[in-house]
């Protein structure tokens, strides 16, 4: 689903914790959007308009459906004693991060000022975290624990994860998949309606036959991402020089950054070389934010 599955253990294929902490079953935390709201300066990074296709699927469906995976996964993670409890000391410091994070969201989209965030912690060698449609997060302790971030590296994936939300990459994937299955069955009745709600590309999303952990973005949602929350963490305070950081890590935990026409994934020197540049343009936004917080 996320920019890291494909740093993901080997040993682990799947979404399910394994070798989890015996962790007691716990709560999620929420957390309203509206609480506080973030100026309204612009945009720093360019990424462009969101693409009008994913007009295609209903926001609120896929959120829907969303919550309802979200609370699958919590489910199989509880009954494996892999979900942290209440004062789990990492989970106090996700929390304590999002809350920093979440006023700088509703400015790249809207919806967000509605969602209920939720945050958790799965005990998991892997190494992954991702949010789904409507602000689920999950992290994987793997991450954590076997790259020893810190809590400005934590918030860039925590803001890259967020970005992929805010900007409905998941819902834009899909819109695509269903307009193509949908052309093939319906013949040109789909592309008629490519930028209105087709009731049966509707019921295929609420039959829940979107798996939002296996889908893939493209190279340009996760570079677009990777900006996003560059710019929604220097936001809240966090150093933007801690994304390059955390790729170096990244590309040290895996070996090899790839050749980026081999994977849906910018490789990892290409990453780099892309917040590098645009570091600058969120360096004021970062500056701002230590001087608000002084």
């Amino acid at each position: 689903m996320c920019w890291l599955c494909d740093f993901k253990s080997t040993s682990n294929p799947t979404n399910t914790p394994q070798a989890a902490p015996r962790w007691q079953a716990r709560r999620g935390f929420l957390l309203a959007a509206g609480a506080a709201v973030a100026g309204g300066a612009s945009a720093q990074v360019d990424v462009g308009a969101a693409s009008g296709m994913r007009k295609l699927v209903p926001a609120e469906t896929l959120e829907n459906n969303a919550l309802q995976q979200y609370k699958q996964v919590l489910a199989e993670a509880q009954a494996q004693n892999a979900l942290a409890p209440n004062g789990h000391p990492q989970l106090v410091r996700l929390h304590a991060i999002a809350k920093r994070l979440i006023p700088y969201t509703q400015s790249w989209n809207p919806r967000a000022k509605e969602w209920r965030w939720q945050v958790n912690l799965i005990g998991s060698k892997q190494l992954n975290a991702w949010c789904m449609p409507g602000g689920k997060i999950a992290f994987y302790s793997g991450i954590l624990d076997q790259l020893k971030l810190n809590d400005d590296e934590v918030a860039m994936i925590m803001g890259h994860e967020m970005a992929h939300a805010l900007r409905e990459h998941a819902r834009e994937r899909l819109s695509k998949n269903m307009a193509t299955e949908g052309l093939s069955r319906l013949g040109g009745a789909v592309a008629a309606m490519a930028f209105g709600i087709d009731p049966r590309v509707t019921d295929m999303i609420a039959r829940g036959g979107a798996n939002l952990l296996t889908l893939k973005f493209s190279r340009d949602d996760e570079t677009e991402a990777d900006l996003v929350g560059l710019e929604i963490a220097a936001r809240a305070g966090y150093r933007p020089e801690a994304s390059v950081a955390l790729w170096r890590k990244m590309l040290a935990a895996n070996g090899s950054g790839g050749a980026p026409w081999l994977s849906t994934h910018p490789s990892g020197a290409n990453r780099i070389h892309e917040l590098e540049a645009n570091l600058p343009k969120v360096q004021r936004l970062y500056e701002q934010a230590r001087r608000g917080a002084g």
